[in-house]
């Protein structure tokens, strides 16, 4: 069974949509049955997204990405930096 990914738009709408259900008394196994999903999962979601509104979710997901960005371009100037050491040193 193929898994879907949920975009943060759509977990802070579930996140909402929980609150309401177990307002009405509605347990949060029967509510992540109902939407496909394992109850730890919505644990998950709402220690990272709980609170959070969706300018607020798309902000995240845009710091994350710009965060990966510069981790990579990081790793590669040492890189060039190591091999840079290794040519200079004669130990190649």
């Amino acid at each position: 069974m193929a898994r879907k990914k949920y975009s943060p738009e759509e977990i802070i709408q579930h996140l909402r949509t929980l609150e309401l259900a177990q307002a009405k008394g509605q347990t949060v196994e029967e509510f992540s049955r109902k939407i496909g999903i394992h109850p730890v999962t919505l644990a998950k979601w709402r220690r990272k997204y709980n609170g959070m509104s969706v300018p607020d979710a798309k902000k995240l997901k845009d710091l994350e990405k710009e965060n990966a960005r510069l981790k990579k371009l990081l790793a590669e100037a040492e890189l060039d930096k190591a091999m840079m050491k290794e040519v200079i040193g004669g130990n190649y």
